[in-house]
C-alpha cells in the first residue's frame, strides 16, 4: 500500500500562481521537516488541468500540468485544492470540470478552495447549504450568486478537522496567503502541531493563525472625504473607548439625533453605531494583546468592555479564538519566545 498522501491542485489558464504554489509549498516543506527528522516524506505534490502540459498564470509565467483531470479517479486523491485566478469565471462556466467536480467530491478524502476558487466550487453546486468564505474582493460574489451557501465574510478558512457536519471534508479559505494558513491546518491535522509549526517557522510564518482570524484589520478606518458627516465622530471614538459610547452618547457628540446618527452610519459605513464601536474597541484590543502591553483584565477596562467575560464574547464572536489564545498566538512575547 503507498503511504504517499497525493495532494493535487486544480490549474487553468490565468490561475493565480501564489494560490497554487503556497500551500503545495507547505506540503513540500513537511516532508523536508520529516527528513530532517529520519521520517520518510508523507506527501506526493501534482498539477492537474484539463489537459498535461504547460498552463498560464495571471503573472505571466507557466505553470506544467503532470496530468489531467478528465482522466483522473478521485479515490486516489488525498486532497484536492482549487485555486482561484483571473481566469476562474471561465472555470465556473466549465461544465466539463464542474460535473468532474460533482462526480469526484465523495471520492475525494478532502476537497478545499484557494481564494476565488470558491466560486468554482460553488458552480458546481458543492456549497449548497455549507459555511464558505473567499476573498474579501468576491464576497458579495459569492453571496450573491450563490444564496444557498452560507457565506462568512472575515475568517481565513473553514476548515475544521473535527466537525462532523462536514467541514473536513469539504472546506474554503479566503484571498491568497490565507491558502498557507489552510494548508498548514491540513498538515497540523495530519502530522500534529509541531510538525506544523516547524514548517510555518521555516517558511517565516512563525505561527500558524487559526481558521477563525479575520481576513484582515476588523477596523479599515474610511478616508474623510468619503464619511463627511461622521469624519469628526470617527476620529473622536477612538480616542474616547473608555468612556459612555452609546448611541445617545454618539450622538449627542455628532450634533444629531440618535435616529439621523443611525441612518447615516448605515448609509456610509453600512453598520450601526454600536456594532462599529464594538470594533473599534476590538480592533484596540487586539493591538495592546499583540504588544503584551497589559493584561486580559487591563486591556478590556482600557477599550471599554468593562469586564474579560465581554471581551471574551466579542472575541470569539468576530475573531473565534479567546483573548487568551490570541495573545498566546501573536502577542509579542509569544514571537520573541518563537525566535529565541
Amino acid at each position: 500500500m503507498d503511504a504517499l498522501r497525493t495532494i493535487a491542485c486544480l490549474i487553468y489558464p490565468d490561475v493565480m500562481s501564489l494560490d497554487v504554489s503556497g500551500p503545495l509549498q507547505v506540503f513540500a516543506s513537511a516532508n523536508v521537516e520529516r527528513q530532517r527528522q529520519g521520517l520518510p516524506p508523507c506527501y506526493r505534490i501534482r498539477l492537474l488541468a484539463d489537459e498535461a502540459g504547460p498552463v498560464n498564470t495571471s503573472a505571466g509565467f507557466q505553470l506544467v500540468a503532470d496530468g489531467s483531470w478528465r482522466q483522473l479517479d478521485g479515490a486516489t486523491l488525498d486532497t484536492l485544492l482549487v485555486p482561484g485566478g483571473l481566469g476562474e469565471s471561465r472555470q465556473c462556466a466549465n461544465a466539463p470540470l464542474l460535473a468532474w467536480l460533482r462526480e469526484n467530491e465523495p471520492r475525494v478524502r478532502r476537497l478545499g478552495s484557494v481564494c476565488s476558487g470558491a466560486l468554482i466550487l460553488a458552480a458546481a453546486g458543492l456549497l449548497d447549504g455549507r459555511r464558505a468564505t473567499t476573498h474579501w474582493a468576491d464576497v458579495e460574489t459569492l453571496r450573491q450568486g450563490y444564496p444557498e451557501v452560507e457565506v462568512l465574510g472575515d475568517c481565513l478558512h473553514t476548515y475544521d478537522p473535527h466537525d462532523l457536519g462536514g467541514a473536513a471534508h469539504l472546506f474554503t479559505s479566503a484571498g491568497v496567503t490565507a491558502g498557507i494558513d489552510l494548508a498548514l491546518a491540513l498538515v497540523e491535522a495530519d502530522l500534529g502541531r509541531a510538525l506544523a509549526l516547524a514548517v510555518a517557522r521555516r517558511l517565516v510564518m512563525f505561527l500558524r493563525r487559526p481558521g477563525g482570524q479575520a481576513q484582515f484589520s476588523a477596523l479599515l478606518s474610511p478616508e474623510p472625504s468619503r464619511v463627511p458627516r461622521l469624519a469628526t465622530l470617527l476620529e473622536w471614538i477612538p480616542t474616547h473607548l473608555g468612556d459612555d459610547l452609546s448611541l445617545e452618547a454618539l450622538a449627542a457628540q455628532a450634533r444629531m439625533t440618535p435616529r439621523t446618527l443611525s441612518r447615516v452610519f448605515s448609509q456610509e459605513l453600512g453598520m450601526g453605531p454600536g456594532r462599529y464601536v464594538e470594533r473599534v474597541r476590538l480592533e484596540a484590543a487586539r493591538n495592546l494583546l499583540q504588544d503584551a502591553q497589559a493584561s486580559i483584565a487591563t486591556v478590556a477596562r482600557l477599550t471599554g468592555f468593562g469586564h474579560a467575560e465581554n471581551l471574551r464574547r466579542s472575541f470569539h464572536k468576530h475573531l473565534a479564538v479567546s483573548p487568551q489564545d490570541y495573545l498566546q498566538r501573536f502577542g509579542r512575547t509569544t514571537q520573541e519566545n518563537a525566535h529565541a
